[in-house]
């Protein structure tokens, strides 16, 4: 009888903690607890069984949501994917209210969650997971950096006349290989950014000046400049013709019988960063 009493309690015991192992969601709380150590140690400073510590449970318990380690660290990358993905897309707001502005949106956008999310972060880019072998973890990466890819091709076609227009992959690839240099040293959340004489959002816009400077697009923008092939807000406001030009005065008849000068042809139109080069 005290036999069956004493495994009557343990599987009370065991019930109980059972229980205990999925308070809340056990899942979430690995999520969260690993996301914690990867804030403070970075993603290869803790262990499997460190996560199920700071989680509260048994070193066992994560086995029943995470085949390993490697799995709780590409399952974090892949939410962190997705954040930035939403976060990328409401800033480039399919190219509104013009190709230029929403592109800087997005490199701002960029920028801010590796500073608002350094955790993040860190497992999207620095934990070592093999993306590749992950095809959930794959989309959602790719999803994210197709939101660039697509600043680009827009920002492609604006392309002066006369400059062969770049490849838009390219475009995308060395503007994410910028924008993530400058995140990575620069606008972290973390006691790893370095310190800079000027903003990371400056440093990223000169960077980006100059790359598209030698790719030849005009980059010495003016306030109210539209970018060739869109229309400016007063355009998009009013389709009414202009006026047509007054007669002309008697000055002008005096002069009838010279020779009109033709006007002068208009310069090229202004790439995508405002007016023509000089």
């Amino acid at each position: 009888a005290h036999v069956k009493a004493l495994h009557m309690s343990w599987r009370k015991d065991h019930r109980r903690a059972e229980r205990g192992y999925h308070h809340g969601n056990l899942k979430e709380a690995l999520l969260e607890a690993a996301l914690d150590l990867i804030a403070k140690k970075g993603p290869a400073g803790f262990t499997f069984a460190d996560a199920a510590r700071s989680a509260g449970v048994s070193p066992a318990a994560p086995y029943r949501h995470f085949r390993d380690r490697e799995e709780l660290l590409s399952s974090i990358a892949q939410r962190g994917f997705e954040q930035f993905e939403s976060v990328l897309s409401a800033a480039w707001d399919d190219g509104r209210p013009d190709t230029v502005t929403a592109f800087e949106r997005v490199g701002k956008a960029y920028l801010a969650y590796a500073r608002e999310e350094p955790a993040f972060y860190s497992a999207m880019f620095e934990s070592g997971v093999p993306v590749d072998s992950n095809p959930t973890l794959m989309a959602a990466s790719e999803r994210a950096f197709n939101i660039i890819r697509a600043a680009a091709e827009r920002l492609a076609a604006l392309t002066p006349p006369g400059v062969a227009r770049p490849p838009a992959l390219m475009m995308a690839l060395h503007i994410w290989s910028m924008s993530h240099g400058v995140a990575s040293l620069f606008s972290r959340g973390d006691s790893s950014r370095r310190k800079l004489p000027m903003s990371p959002e400056d440093l990223l816009e000169a960077g980006v000046l100059i790359y598209l400077r030698g790719l030849g697009f005009p980059t010495d923008r003016r306030p109210g400049d539209t970018a060739p092939g869109e229309k400016s807000k007063s355009d998009q406001r009013s389709s009414v013709p202009p006026a047509p030009p007054p007669p002309p005065s008697s000055a002008g008849s005096a002069a009838a019988g010279k020779t009109a000068q033709p006007a002068s042809p208009p310069g090229p139109p202004p790439g995508p960063w405002g007016s023509s080069r000089k």
